[in-house]
């Protein structure tokens, strides 16, 4: 029984957030919510935002013709896929996009945070991601940049 006295302390607690609802739903109905489609265009869009692995089925199910079950196996496998070949130390290229690979990298020292303490960080490997010139193209940049030489 006791319990059932300390959940009903914490209930107190939530009744302000389910004051702030109403506000934020108010909020919600002046500007009215975008379609699922439309914030994957913006994103796509360059407007800022990020593409959900459910907006992608969706375009994909829309640009081949395949229904969304589909869709979902064939970005599930292909993600699969590229996730494999990452494993496997493979260079993954994707025209148009850029080039997903495993680099190394060496051993070194480094500074604890918080602290003076030198500590040693073991050698490893990252993924590393280079922007095709198409895409770089695309967005505006001009490839004069010092990573790119």
């Amino acid at each position: 029984m006791r319990s059932m006295t300390k959940k009903s302390t914490k209930a107190p607690a939530k009744k302000p957030a389910a004051a702030k609802a109403p506000k934020r739903e108010a909020a919600k109905a002046e500007q009215p919510a975008p379609a699922v489609e439309e914030s994957a265009g913006e994103a796509a869009g360059g407007r800022g935002g990020k593409v959900a692995k459910t907006q992608l089925v969706e375009q994909v199910a829309q640009q081949s013709g395949l229904t969304k079950k589909q869709a979902g196996q064939a970005v599930d496998a292909a993600m699969e896929a590229i996730v494999e070949a990452i494993r496997q130390g493979q260079s993954v290229g994707l025209p148009g996009l850029g080039t997903l690979s495993v680099k190394a990298t060496a051993a070194r020292t480094g500074v604890r945070p918080g602290t003076t303490e030198r500590i040693q960080i073991s050698a490893g490997k990252k993924v590393a991601f280079k922007v095709a010139n198409t895409l770089k193209g695309a967005l505006g940049g001009t490839g004069d940049a010092p990573a790119s030489e």
